[in-house]
């Protein structure tokens, strides 16, 4: 989209955005990590509550978890992701867990 701004008396841009100068935000995957400790039904729950998973996606993430070392709870905004790695970590704790939730640039 080319010259998607308009003019004013003086010939200056009105400050309109263009669409070619926004941006997607970059986005990061949640990942939950295996340990021998936290429970598989801790982190059921956890995806349950904090990811607002389905129970069969729940499983099926949590056995990735298990099985594989690590598994992706979601893909989000900067923000988000943040936000949903330090609400893991609280409820881990406040639980007695070790579970590590960590978040990566997709």
């Amino acid at each position: 989209m080319s010259q998607d701004y308009t003019e004013g008396a003086a010939g200056t841009e009105s400050g309109v955005i263009l669409e070619d100068e926004l941006k997607e935000p970059d986005m990061y995957r949640v990942l939950l990590h295996n340990d021998d400790y936290t429970t598989m039904d801790f982190v059921v729950k956890i995806l349950e509550e904090v990811f607002h998973k389905t129970q069969e996606e729940s499983v099926a993430i949590m056995m990735s978890v298990h099985q594989k070392g690590m598994g992706v709870c979601g893909v989000y905004p900067k923000e988000i992701a943040e936000f949903r790695v330090a609400q893991v970590a609280g409820r881990a704790q406040q639980a007695g867990f070790p579970l590590r939730c960590t978040m990566e640039k997709e």
